[in-house]
């Protein structure tokens, strides 16, 4: 199962950090995604472009996580030559995270 099939996302990016919201279709997933998408899974995911730290926020009453990932667009949007690295991006790779069945 795909991450996108119980969560959607919003996304956002000031200067070189962007952070990205996983929110549950449904309330009661989101003690599973909760369970599983922690902090060091969505840095390990990105391993290769975020250089900073991962942050990350709970936000139950919305069945949401919020993750700012810090050093993470090459410089920032307006400096960086890479093409578009940046939170859609990030979000849609995010959103594809394999994750067991729910129980």
């Amino acid at each position: 199962m795909k991450l996108h099939q119980i969560a959607h996302s919003r996304t956002g990016d000031k200067g070189n950090i962007s952070d990205i919201s996983v929110i549950a279709y449904n309330l009661e997933d989101y003690e599973y995604i909760k369970k599983y998408i922690t902090a060091d899974r969505v840095k390990n995911h990105f391993y290769d472009i975020v250089k900073g730290k991962v942050e990350r926020y709970e936000l139950p009453k919305m069945g949401a996580l919020k993750f700012v990932l810090h050093d993470a667009l090459a410089g920032g949007v307006t400096r960086s030559l890479n093409l578009d690295i940046h939170g859609k991006s990030l979000s849609s790779s995010l959103l594809e995270l394999s994750l067991n069945k729910l129980p």
